[in-house]
């Protein structure tokens, strides 16, 4: 709650109308340790650095987060079931939908589960429910993870690792430690991707069960104890009896939807944890198949004239738009707003001979377009100077014009929202909306 007037202390029971207990709420300077504080739970959004944490190191005094609060106060159910096992999902990108894959191949089959953690749902509630889960599916951030010291799962998948946060973080090398936490302690298996070294190399690093394995996930053909594609197939030779030469199939690529690349890797992850927890093959294909992804990820929103129209508002890096612009051979790309210290050189000339024509809009879209101008020189760019809530629909607009048969208008903008939006949701929201009216206008309109 916030004061009346200024104060930097609210005396007085504080409860939720008498369900709990009264609780008594300080609103401090940021900087001082309250006296008698035995222990300090963050939000995971506060920065490392942050002066009281710098007083509760002085003052020996433990910081930790929710997520670890929530792995202490595991407890058995009421009818004795043990604590739930953790699946740990992280990586720069992907880490909600492979959750939301696992917690569907978990549902098939017949566990009692949930997706938690940073996907929306706070772990601490799932543990304080009573609910006699079996395992949870849980999704955490790095900033999660840096406060989270005695957290040891079941399973864990670091799906990539590409510089993000590092404002946070404070170096890339602290943030791929913090990512690599979610390896610590592990008991069956560590998952991570054979097409990033940098994951492999947390397990490596990582203090683990005796026993525990490292299990790779590929696009390619696997090798033993890796999971992985063949042809059409998703199969699995880590966790078959003879791994030197047998394999076992776990679902069809068409399974997969969308089946763009990189959530089929997704898809592949959450496979690798569900049979390190015991999932037979079957409950894969079916988890796989009841699957629906989250809006604004690589969402078809429609067809125009053989147009393809593809909002992928949640690509808010160069990493997750890097993937996204991997997945369509003819692509006209809108991106651009808060770059948040990302430069573009790598991402426009790996996507160069894709490009059909880039739309610009937001605060940083200048260094966007100067990326370009260095490798891909010969696309056509075009800059929306503006920031009303006609700037989407004039971007759409524009990409109508630039667009030819057999093309995709790609919204990954490779960049944070909240320039000219809400979150990246409201910029989907519009991208989707301009693309309805486009299809509603007379045809002589559309450009």
């Amino acid at each position: 709650p916030r004061p009346r007037a200024a104060a930097d202390r609210l005396t007085g029971p504080v409860s939720d109308g008498g369900a709990g207990p009264a609780v008594e709420v300080r609103l401090g300077d940021g900087h001082t340790l309250p006296e008698g504080t035995d222990l300090v739970v963050t939000s995971p959004g506060w920065k490392p650095g942050s002066p009281l944490f710098a007083a509760a190191a002085a003052a020996g005094v433990e910081v930790i987060g929710d997520v670890e609060l929530a792995w202490r106060m595991r407890r058995p159910a009421a009818d004795g079931t043990p604590p739930a096992d953790w699946l740990v999902v992280t990586g720069t990108n992907g880490k909600t939908t492979t959750v939301r894959m696992l917690a569907s191949i978990l549902a098939a089959a017949g566990a009692r589960t949930a997706a938690v953690g940073n996907i929306g749902t706070p772990i601490i509630d799932a543990v304080l429910s009573g609910e006699p889960y079996d395992v949870l599916a849980v999704e955490l951030s790095s900033y999660q993870l840096r406060w989270s010291p005695s957290v040891r799962a079941h399973s864990a998948a670091v799906l990539n690792l590409a510089p993000d946060h590092l404002d946070w973080h404070g170096s890339m090398a602290a943030y791929a430690a913090d990512k690599g936490r979610a390896y610590e302690g592990n008991r069956v298996a560590c998952v991570y991707n054979a097409a990033d070294p940098a994951t492999e190399t947390l397990v490596r690093e990582a203090d683990v069960v005796e026993g525990c394995r490292a299990v790779g996930f590929t696009l390619g053909t696997p090798g033993p104890s890796q999971v992985g594609v063949v042809e059409d197939l998703l199969v699995d030779r880590a966790f078959v009896a003879d791994r030197q030469r047998a394999a076992a199939e776990l679902a069809a690529v068409a399974d997969v939807r969308p089946a763009a690349p990189h959530n089929i890797a997704n898809a592949l992850a959450a496979a690798a944890l569900a049979r390190a927890w015991g999932v037979e093959p079957v409950a894969v294909r079916d988890g796989l198949r009841a699957f629906r992804p989250d809006a604004h990820r690589i969402e078809h929103v429609a067809d125009i004239g053989d147009v393809a129209w593809v909002d992928d508002s949640k690509a808010t890096n160069t990493h997750a738009a890097e993937a996204s612009l991997a997945a369509y051979p003819s692509i006209v790309w809108i991106a651009g707003g808060l770059a948040k210290g990302a430069t573009f050189d790598e991402l426009a000339a790996g996507a160069a001979e894709r490009l059909r024509g880039v739309v610009l809009l937001g605060a940083d879209r200048a260094l966007v377009a100067e990326a370009l101008a260095r490798h891909a020189p010969d696309v056509p760019v075009s800059d929306i100077d503006r920031t009303d809530t006609g700037a989407m629909a004039a971007a759409v607009r524009e990409a109508a014009r630039l667009a030819r048969p057999g093309d995709t208008v790609l919204l990954a903008p490779a960049c944070a929202s909240m320039d000219m939006f809400t979150d990246y949701n409201e910029r989907g929201d519009a991208f989707a909306a301009a693309v309805h009216d486009l299809v509603d206008a007379p045809d002589a309109d559309r450009t």
